[in-house]
């Protein structure tokens, strides 16, 4: 939890802050980095499937990238508020601040810019995380938080998530954002699975686990949004009330689910009422055709010519003359 020095960039649109992740980059690389080989590779594709084939990498390789992505993301939940309130502790200074609330699966970034950024002698530019996971120890960050002197607001809005607090949504969120984290950890692996069944190929099965893949997200969701239904506590600066809503992971996550559902359902009603396209679009019929034209082809024997028939007519007539004199 440190204060921001310009090091890492904003987020368009928002004022919101956050660190640059190494996690996101190295995601972001190697998924890249295999739709770049994809591309290379290209002009290798037999047939006429080839744009169906970079469609099938294009949207398998988006599908795995969210759903690793999402794990380590920070604004499952989002609000910003504008407000007029005291700075720090024993101060009587009152600043202009737009305080940010964005809770992820590990638990809380608040963040807190001025306006204009630079009050009280001072750079009013904070983004702090706060984790809940069952690794890290929420309420001895927020202590540590105390010791640092962070401004109010911050402490203000970290105060509401301690198991102390009586708030009471500290256990809520952590167990949900944890059985949340653990579907998508399954749907991730239903991926893979269901690109090795495509590429074996075998493709009712891709398609049922296509369909896993999408309820699997679809039910880390519904853990998430039962959070919401607990008596939500208010957290008021004067009479600005900070307010939160489902953010853009919540939001991409539910429509990573729907593509994964239509796609999943699309294979197996292909697959039963025209299998014949569903092969097309994953260009086996015309492979397996250039198969057995080139088998055909290598293995029938050769024609012979007429003049060869002929000699051998004539050599086996020939024969049974010589052989009929001799009896």
């Amino acid at each position: 939890m440190t204060l921001w020095d310009g090091s890492f960039p904003f987020y368009p649109g928002t004022n919101a802050c956050f660190p640059f992740d190494t996690t996101w980059a190295i995601i972001a690389s190697v998924f890249l980095s295999a739709l770049v080989t994809s591309i290379i590779i290209l002009p290798g594709i037999r047939g006429k499937g080839r744009l169906f084939w970079l469609l099938r990498v294009v949207t398998s390789l988006f599908i795995g990238a969210v759903v690793l992505t999402i794990q380590f993301t920070r604004d499952w939940e989002s609000g910003w508020v504008t407000a007029n309130t005291s700075y720090k502790s024993f101060s009587l200074a009152v600043v202009n601040v737009d305080i940010g609330l964005h809770i992820g699966l590990a638990g809380v970034n608040i963040t807190l810019v001025g306006n204009p950024v630079n009050q009280v002698n001072e750079t009013i530019n904070y983004n702090e995380h706060f984790a809940w996971s069952f690794d890290a120890d929420y309420d001895h960050s927020y202590s540590k938080s105390l010791e640092k002197g962070l401004p109010s607001p911050i402490l203000y809005v970290a105060e509401k998530f301690t198991t102390q607090s009586p708030c009471n949504v500290h256990r809520q969120y952590r167990i949900s954002s944890r059985y949340a984290s653990i579907t998508l950890w399954m749907a991730l692996c239903t991926w893979l699975i269901s690109i090795l069944l495509f590429s074996m190929p075998v493709l009712l099965y891709g398609g049922y686990m296509f369909l896993l893949t999408a309820v699997l997200m679809l039910f880390s969701l519904l853990f998430f949004v039962m959070v919401r239904n607990i008596p939500k506590c208010p957290i008021q600066f004067g009479p600005a009330s900070l307010k939160t809503d489902y953010g853009r992971s919540f939001w991409l996550t539910l429509t990573t689910g729907l593509l994964c559902l239509l796609l999943g359902l699309g294979v197996i009603v292909l697959n039963s009422v025209h299998p014949q396209k569903l092969k097309l679009v994953f260009n086996l019929d015309e492979g397996r055709r250039e198969d057995v034209d080139g088998w055909d082809k290598s293995h029938l024997p050769a024609e012979s010519s007429s003049s060869e028939q002929d000699i051998l007519m004539v050599s086996l007539g020939e024969l049974c003359e010589v052989t009929a004199t001799k009896l």
